[in-house]
């Protein structure tokens, strides 16, 4: 048959590649490639082949060529399925492990960045200081510090605390605008080139002051708040939360700072008063005192607070332990005509006569900015009488009396008005009654009025400290009322001086008294009454009701 025919020449050729010794030695191994050959003939065989080699009824072709499960191949499938569980099981694993290891590496690395930022942020050469310094005017070398700067009183004990010499308390720097506070404190940065301190400006708006504080520190406040099963907004908190958090961020950076330099770091917020003194205003405050208490206790960081109204103190004062307060009042003569004579040389290179200075100060006092401003002026004396203009226009405006023909609608603010005109006057009449108004060495002497007698000489308790905001009048650290300046006091006295002022204020008083009489009257009428008889007359709940009591005889 053809299929026995090829098989036999397929053994027959096989054979003869072999020599016959390997074919005596090893007699079984042409049929084993007997075997290879024809189940590889099998293979590539047609099916019109195999039908023609096979006789017809054999089991093969009636039961066809499917062979018995093999058990070693369903073992092999299942071994096949459990290694593949167990490598994806694995590398599910071990990308787990590594991917937590980078997360974890990569939040240690970023906090440890913001540090060192904000560590940075403490370091020499602050250039927003350099900027602030030309703003206010300030000497940038000890050569024209030495020529031009106008030393105050205050100045060492500011440069020491800036310096972080003093430790264990915190500081309120109060006074009147235009003093030299904010002056000081450049000043003293610059003595020490910024090094360990950070300075920024209050405002109304947290949203502001939690900007300037990331920028004083640089702190960005991008917390990285993204993981690999959820996500959250950078922002999903509020301003003061973000404060608090920066505040937490400089704590350690202190830490680390007071293990190498032993000294504390100092945060200067400038402006406190620019703060809104509401409940957004006081949380903020309370969040601020209460690490300045923390770091004061711990020497960790001096927090120096620069305000001009007197209700920071206050504000502050209720849960102060720890604050020291400097006063920052006008310079005293001496200083004050030295300043304009160095200010006069800086800007003219002209010496001023002693005469000329003291006539200066005796109109505008020795307040910093008034005498920065003369000094600069062709005519230092019309100057002055600028000043002095610009102050009584400023408290006209603010607070000029309408007298008896008011309108009823403008009680409010008349009322605001004549409390202030009323306190004007009685300082003025107190400087008449005083033995000296001037000393050779302190200059100026102006009246005041202890805080509660200003309250009492208004008749109101809610005024005094708006007109200290608007900088018509002036509570000092020991909470004595006065004038905000030389030339506002000077304003008063011309004010108070005018033909007919005080009958003209009396009269304002009272419009404003039959005004709020004519609020606290009720009329009533009543028609068809009988004469000669009785009525009881009672207030409820739905008006007044009226009775007979006894009705009228008619014997």
């Amino acid at each position: 048959m053809t299929f026995g025919v090829i098989r036999w020449r397929a053994v027959a050729a096989i054979g003869a590649t072999r020599p016959l010794c390997g074919a005596r030695s090893r007699p079984g191994v042409p049929f084993a490639r007997l075997g290879l050959l024809r189940q590889s003939f099998g293979r590539h065989s047609s099916s019109s082949s195999h039908e023609n080699s096979r006789p017809p009824g054999s089991p093969a072709e009636s039961q066809g060529r499917r062979e018995p499960p093999n058990p070693d191949a369903t073992q092999s499938l299942f071994s096949k399925v459990v290694e593949s569980a167990a490598t994806t099981l694995t590398s599910i694993t071990v990308l787990a492990f590594a991917f937590g290891i980078a997360g974890y590496a990569y939040h240690a690395s970023y906090k440890q960045m913001v540090l060192q930022k904000m560590a940075n942020a403490f370091e020499p050469g602050d250039p927003v200081l350099d900027l602030a310094a030309i703003g206010k005017n300030l000497p940038l070398s000890e050569s024209a510090a030495a020529t031009h700067w106008v030393e105050r009183p205050e100045q060492k004990a500011v440069d020491a605390i800036v310096a972080g010499l003093e430790m264990g308390h915190y500081y309120l720097l109060l006074g009147e605008k235009g003093t030299g506070k904010s002056s000081m404190l450049l000043e003293a940065i610059r003595k020490i080139d910024g090094y360990g301190v950070a300075m920024f400006e209050a405002h109304a708006d947290l949203e502001v002051v939690r900007i300037r504080l990331g920028r004083a520190l640089d702190f960005e406040f991008a917390e990285d708040r993204l993981t690999y099963f959820s996500e959250r907004g950078l922002r999903d908190t509020t301003a003061l939360l973000d404060i608090e958090r920066a505040l937490n961020k400089l704590e350690k950076v202190a830490l680390q700072r007071r293990a190498t330099v032993g000294r504390p770091l100092v945060v200067i917020i400038n402006q406190m008063h620019l703060i809104r003194d509401d409940e957004d205003g006081k949380d903020l405050f309370e969040l601020l005192q209460q690490r300045a208490e923390q770091w004061a206790a711990s020497h960790l960081v001096t927090m120096v607070f620069n305000s001009d109204d007197y209700w920071v103190y206050e504000r502050l004062k209720q849960l102060a332990n720890r604050m020291e307060v400097i006063s920052v009042l006008d310079l005293p003569k001496a200083q004050a005509t030295a300043a304009l004579q160095k200010y006069r040389e800086r800007y003219f290179d002209q010496r001023l006569s002693a005469q000329m200075a003291d006539e200066v100060y005796n109109r505008v006092g020795g307040r910093l900015s008034f005498l920065n401003r003369v000094a600069k002026s062709e005519n230092m004396l019309e100057t002055c009488e600028q000043i002095l203009d610009v102050e009584k226009k400023w408290f006209l405006n603010q607070c000029w009396i309408l007298g008896e023909t008011m309108d009823d609608d403008v009680m409010d603010q008349q009322k605001f008005a004549a409390a202030a005109m009323v306190l004007a006057t009685a300082l003025v009449d107190k400087e008449e009654e005083m033995e000296r108004i001037f000393n050779p060495e302190e200059g100026h002497l102006l009246p005041s009025f202890p805080l509660h007698k200003a309250q009492e000489i208004m008749t109101r308790s809610d005024f005094i400290r708006q007109l200290d905001r608007m900088n018509l009048f002036s509570i000092t650290s020991n909470a004595d009322v006065r004038a905000s300046s030389v030339p506002m006091h000077l304003a008063f006295k011309e004010i108070v001086e005018l033909p007919g002022f005080r009958q003209h204020l009396d009269a304002t008083n009272d419009r404003i008294a039959a005004i709020e009489s004519l609020g606290r009257t009720r009329e009533l009428v009543a028609k068809d009454l009988v004469l000669g008889a009785k009525y009881e007359i009672r207030k409820t709940s739905k008006g007044y009701e009226v009775t007979v009591v006894e009705e009228e005889n008619d014997d």
